[in-house]
């Protein structure tokens, strides 16, 4: 008869990792043969200045430790341990009448205490509400540690991309300064040299270097603005409006336009920053008008339904767009018409919402075309006692 020798499988790995410190040896001997059997790796020893040697020698998770012994108590052990590794668990072990001072050890790092003699219903749930909270210490710790190194690349990133974008201005404007320049030259001197047609392609050569000049100011502005702290106070937006509307005058100028601001709610917000949406949307209200024999451009705000938040809204009625477009509106460089019908850089509202999402608000257009446009925002209140958010 054939017999096959039976099957072994690996032993299970401990829960936990274990150091008692009990200077009664039967007892600590008892107690680390108890918890070897649930399943946990044991070390044990009966002093404080052995249980400082375990502890430098190999990393423990919980460290179980008598209160009273002889020329190194457990509080001094505790302190020690510690000091070694602030992520140990830590239960004290004592006597009825130490209970003051196994609660006075608590405030000093333990996460636990238990009397003498031990039950073990009550030890056992005890280790493994210590063993949890290290966990969660250790899990919190790994957590911080890599957060602060994800900020560290991220402040190598932005410093990286400063250089880059300082770089690019520079080599970019440059030839774009050269461009025009000598666009300038043949237009000024040497005219009379040059046919019309010439000096038309001369012109949109230097209509051009402009246009670029200006969307890389506007792009170079765009990516700081991520960077920029945004400290918030109130700002009356009523009067920014108002305000903003008067510094528009040249955009303005020759036009028939009736502009109505109606009382609005007291914002929370940067006022640098919320002034540049409030200039970017009327400025983008008043150039998409200009067909307009009479252009009309509103500002209202109503409340957030369920909420309270004021809802800001800029309307006018100019030509409007397809609102199967609506989604690309806020994208960076992104137009919804010809830039020989209306001009810009296609930034400004990709500005202003980066600004509201900065503030946790949300920023969202509607529009008939042909018909006017509508743009709302919000702003959420926040605690302002603290005036820097990052």
């Amino acid at each position: 008869m054939k017999i096959s020798a039976p099957s072994s499988s690996p032993p299970a790995a401990p829960l936990a990792r274990l150091l008692v410190v009990d200077d009664e040896a039967p007892l600590m001997g008892a107690l680390r043969r108890t918890l070897q059997d649930e399943g946990y790796e044991v070390v044990g020893v009966t002093s404080g200045a052995e249980a400082m040697a375990a502890l430098r020698e190999t990393p423990f998770d919980l460290l179980m430790v008598d209160l009273m012994m002889p020329e190194m108590d457990g509080i001094a052990v505790l302190r020690l341990a510690l000091a070694e590794d602030a992520q140990l668990a830590a239960i004290l072990m004592t006597g009825h009448g130490s209970v003051p001072t196994a609660v006075e050890a608590m405030k000093i790092g333990a996460i636990d205490y238990v009397l003498k003699p031990f039950k073990l219903s009550a030890l056992l749930p005890a280790l493994e509400r210590a063993l949890t909270i290290r966990r969660l210490r250790v899990r919190n710790l790994e957590l911080e540690q890599r957060v602060r190194a994800r900020t560290a690349e991220l402040e190598r990133a932005n410093g990286e991309l400063e250089a880059f974008t300082s770089s690019v201005s520079h080599d970019l404007r440059t030839p774009l300064r050269a461009i025009a320049g000598f666009a300038e030259i043949l237009r000024d001197y040497h005219a009379q040299a040059l046919s019309p047609e010439v000096r038309h392609l001369i012109d949109l050569i230097h209509t051009g270097a402009g246009e670029m000049s200006q969307m890389i100011s506007d792009l170079l502005a765009f990516a700081r603005l991520g960077r920029q702290p945004v400290r918030r106070q109130r700002v009356e937006l009523e009067r920014m409006f108002r305000e903003a509307f008067e510094e528009l005058a040249p955009e303005r100028r020759d036009r028939r336009i009736e502009f109505q601001v109606a009382a609005l709610p007291v914002a929370d917000g940067d006022p640098a920053l919320l002034r540049r949406v409030v200039v970017n949307l009327l400025a983008n209200a008043i150039k998409y008008t200009r067909p307009r024999e009479v252009a009309v451009i509103t500002v209202t705000a109503a409340a957030e339904a369920g909420e309270g938040t004021p809802i800001y809204c800029v309307r006018d009625n100019g030509v409007g767009f397809d609102m199967r477009d609506a989604d690309r509106l806020f994208g960076v460089f992104s137009r919804l018409h010809h830039a020989h019908e209306f001009e810009g850089t296609g930034v400004g509202l990709a500005t202003a919402r980066t600004i509201i999402e900065r503030h946790g608000g949300q920023i969202w257009a509607e529009a008939v075309k042909h018909e006017g446009a509508a743009f709302f925002f919000t702003v959420p209140a926040e605690d302002v006692a603290d005036p820097v958010t990052e």
